[in-house]
């Protein structure tokens, strides 16, 4: 037969703490309902009418139940998960953006301005970054700067039969 599993002594400062924050309107709602499901173990109710009191599967009463175990009152805070590493750190985004802000002139490149295309060949064979042009949009994106497409205005028709096709 399985260990049943029993909430622990609690002090009278955590059971305070799970009170204040089960009846919080501005605590996050996830912090809230594992006070309130702490809270309802503590006074002796059946884990399924747990579950059915905050709305959620029995597994997950017993799952933070577990934690809370282990953890304490320190349980209503997530704990920081694994996620993907960043691809360029912080010394790349860096060296990124103040390329970005520099004239292009400044670093002795004959155009006036950078375009995302010109700035990915800069950066790649000045620094060896290997950016994609969406990627660099994006990063840039992030630190406020933005940028726009280059538009085309012509002096001169480029058909010379314009007027005489056109018409009235």
């Amino acid at each position: 037969m399985p260990k049943r599993l029993q909430v622990r002594a609690v002090s009278r400062e955590e059971k305070r703490e799970l009170e204040r924050l089960s009846h919080s309107r501005t605590a996050a709602q996830r912090h809230v309902e594992r006070a309130q499901i702490i809270l309802g173990l503590l006074q002796g109710r059946r884990v399924e009418a747990v579950a059915g009191q905050v709305g959620r599967s029995v597994a997950t009463i017993y799952n933070q139940l577990h934690h809370f175990n282990e953890r304490g009152v320190g349980f209503i805070e997530d704990l920081p998960r694994a996620g993907r590493p960043l691809t360029y750190d912080e010394t790349q985004r860096g060296q990124m953006i103040a390329t970005a802000k520099t004239h292009p002139q400044q670093v002795g490149l004959p155009f006036g301005h950078w375009t995302l295309d010109r700035l990915v060949v800069y950066l790649k064979e000045q620094f060896g970054l290997g950016v994609s042009r969406s990627q660099l949009g994006e990063i840039l994106e992030q630190e406020g700067l933005k940028w726009y497409q280059e538009k085309t205005y012509f002096t001169e028709r480029p058909d010379p039969q314009f007027a005489e096709k056109r018409g009235r």
